[in-house]
């Protein structure tokens, strides 16, 4: 049976982690590869690592950078940031990185979709897409950090995407980014209402009794945050966790 995962999502700017909040003001929190360290030892299910920087510059992926990653990931880890076209997703899987994600390419160049799942299976294929609520009711998607609308509509990009045959959908809710004010429980009903695929959600998770929540009301689906996972307390200190075995269990309990 399947099961949902609990997955922390680390953001490379200028080859520094940091976290945002709705998009932006950034903060510094350490260095990606520490941070890597430590979810090894933590023993995560996944990990998702995406250079905000690489799509808004225009600049390709960093191998270099990822190749580091993937050889100190002992976990399945995810990578997007920069992917344009079928040859740089091999490279990166080569690296032994398990996902590509794709998120502005898969909105201009759809078929790149299909090209890489065809290449690769579906299941290396991710696309992601950023929404933030719309005033009079439902949700739009964006792309390069949330500052380009995209025209078509939120569930007309996600059927199109599964029918290319993408193997699971990111979706992060830049309204919560960074808040810790809990998961958008009602995105989440209409994503699984609309998906036929895995996806994962991210923004807004507050403590892993939220994540509990979501797992118990939406079993399985993929449980991504940020904050919840690199910060302490009120103040924010720098602190890398993640839910222990006994944690796990309760979040798992039905």
């Amino acid at each position: 049976m399947l099961k949902s995962r609990i997955i922390p999502v680390l953001l490379i700017r200028d080859k520094g982690l940091v976290k945002t909040t709705k998009f932006s003001d950034d903060k510094y929190v350490g260095d990606p590869l520490n941070a890597v360290r430590i979810f090894n030892e933590k023993e995560v299910d996944e990990l998702t690592v995406f250079d905000i920087d690489a799509t808004v510059n225009g600049t390709a992926p960093d191998l270099k950078v990822i190749e580091h990653l993937a050889a100190e990931c002992r976990m399945p880890l995810c990578y997007g940031g920069g992917i344009k076209t079928l040859e740089q997703a091999q490279s990166i899987l080569s690296l032994g990185v398990e996902k590509v994600a794709l998120s502005s390419a898969a909105i201009e160049t759809p078929q790149l979709i299909s090209d890489i799942a065809s290449q690769v299976g579906n299941q290396s294929v991710v696309v992601v897409l950023d929404v933030k609520k719309k005033l009079f009711g439902g949700y739009k998607a964006y792309t390069h950090n949330g500052t380009k609308p995209v025209k078509k509509d939120l569930f007309e990009l996600l059927r199109e995407f599964q029918a290319l045959g993408a193997g699971e959908i990111i979706v992060n809710n830049i309204d919560l980014d960074g808040t810790q004010k809990g998961y958008d429980h009602q995105l989440i009903c209409n994503l699984k209402s609309a998906l036929n695929i895995p996806f994962t959600i991210c923004g807004g998770a507050s403590s892993y009794d939220d994540i509990g929540k979501v797992v118990r009301g939406h079993t399985p689906i993929g449980l991504a945050a940020g904050s919840l996972f690199v910060f302490k307390g009120k103040y924010r200190a720098v602190l890398i966790s993640y839910p222990n075995k006994a944690e796990k269990e309760l979040i798992y309990k039905m």
